[in-house]
């Protein structure tokens, strides 16, 4: 099993921070937004907290549900 390097968990960590602060600021609870993306409350959780890679489909049903194109969802910098 290969591990992640240092950089790719420090983006899923930045995108993970991007969507609870949109989420948040648009004041989306995670189980509605779970509910609109159709993702289970415990995935949304995981992705949020930058523990899983979603896939670029997962994304897009993120950012339709809250309201946002792709690319702004996308539109951070990591450390």
């Amino acid at each position: 099993m290969k591990v992640r390097e240092k950089a790719d968990d420090m983006f899923l960590q930045a995108l993970g921070n991007r969507i609870a602060s949109i989420r948040k600021e648009k004041h989306i609870t995670q189980v509605e937004l779970s509910y609109r993306c159709d993702i289970e409350k415990t995935n949304m959780r995981r992705i949020e907290a930058g523990n899983t890679n979603p896939t670029v489909l997962m994304l897009k049903k993120i950012a339709l549900g809250l309201g946002i194109s792709l690319a702004e969802l996308l539109d951070f910098t990591t450390p």
